[in-house]
């Protein structure tokens, strides 16, 4: 049985356990997920008996080689024609999180009065939360990667006297030549104040100075799986507050990730880190969530957050990347990517988390 095959049995099991007689998937990165299809347009309908895939014209060819688990359907470019016939009648779901009012409109006026459309968002993340042995691979193999770039900034490209923007650009080159698809997202390098900003953009025209903190965060993608690894460097001596600061975020990084198992609360995992924070007197300075679930996605279920809720799976891979921020002085992040187990998480990124002095 293949992986795909196995995903949609699965996801089939739930449909009868909510009363559902067929769901809808048009998410592309949860049709990818179900059958492995790489295009840009294409819908997947799940009943207990069919597992029917439908593109259009374009990716006729290329559905052939990449869903030969499922039936396959040609559809016009829109597909909706093909997914009526597909369903059939009954209690249709569909992925309420993702469709459009007007896309819900058109299917609505399609499917006619035999077919209730039921929302059903979300059940394909909740399968896409745990991770099944092949895509932990994958997603350490984008770790590795990653970590080499690290390893290359560190050693060999240096962070000051290079403008923010071009040390990000460098970054995705080098990911590039080391086989990497792709960044995961933009990469964030952002020197002193502009480190203060979690989701800083880097600025073309700032020039890393020596004797500051520079949050750099950044990943990759490779075969398709992503992968997420923020480290905080000095580039010379740096003030005694945020030497302090740094030691205290380290702290409470190495602290949730010893947290970080299965059958944990999520939003205990992130007590773990911010109570330390807070009790060091910085709780304000920690604004973020913990957490959040890597995959197909760089944000994807769970997450680790104080509005989050349920427990960590054995299977998720979550980052833990607390943080603190001090307004036009500095900011300290530190991630790291894990594979949750019963006992202790599998690290997935190497780069050292003692501070780094980088010239």
């Amino acid at each position: 049985m293949s992986a795909f095959t196995d995903r949609t049995d699965r996801l089939a099991r739930r449909l009868d356990e909510l009363g559902l007689d067929a769901l809808l998937v048009g998410h592309l990165v949860n049709v990818r997920y179900l059958t492995g299809f790489t295009g840009t347009n294409a819908a997947f309908v799940i009943t207990p008996e069919r597992r029917v895939f439908i593109t259009d014209f374009r990716y006729v060819e290329r559905a052939a080689h990449e869903v030969p688990d499922f039936e396959r359907v040609r559809g016009r470019d829109d597909l909706l024609g093909a997914v009526t016939e597909a369903v059939g009648k009954g209690r249709l779901g569909f992925d309420d999180a993702h469709m459009t009012v007007q896309a819900h409109a058109k299917l609505a006026a399609r499917v006619g009065e035999e077919v209730e459309l039921v929302p059903a968002g979300g059940l394909v993340e909740e399968l896409r939360a745990v991770k099944d042995p092949e895509e932990a691979s994958a997603i350490g193999r984008a770790a590795a990667v990653a970590d080499e770039v690290y390893r290359w900034l560190i050693s060999d490209h240096g962070l000051a006297g290079h403008t923010e923007h071009a040390v990000a650009l460098a970054l995705e080159r080098r990911a590039q030549d080391l086989g990497a698809e792709g960044v995961s997202f933009p990469p964030i390098v952002a020197a002193g104040g502009n480190g203060a900003l979690p989701h800083a953009t880097p600025r073309r025209d700032a020039v890393i100075p020596p004797d500051t903190l520079v949050v750099v965060d950044f990943g990759v993608v490779l075969d398709s799986y992503c992968s997420d690894c923020t480290r905080t460097f000095a580039t010379g001596e740096i003030e005694p507050e945020a030497h302090e600061a740094y030691e205290l975020v380290l702290s409470a990084q190495r602290a949730a990730l010893a947290a970080t198992r299965a059958g944990a609360d999520v939003r205990e995992v992130d007590g773990v880190a911010r109570d330390i924070i807070a009790r060091a007197g910085r709780g304000d300075e920690f604004g973020h969530g913990l957490g959040h679930g890597v995959g197909l996605e760089v944000h994807e279920a769970p997450r680790l957050a104080p509005s989050a809720s349920g427990v960590l799976a054995a299977g998720n891979v979550v980052t833990v990347e607390p943080g603190v921020y001090l307004p036009g002085r500095f900011g300290i992040r530190i991630e790291d990517l894990a594979l949750v187990t019963a006992g202790e998480p599998r690290v997935m990124t190497s780069v050292p988390k003692e501070l780094v002095t980088v010239g």
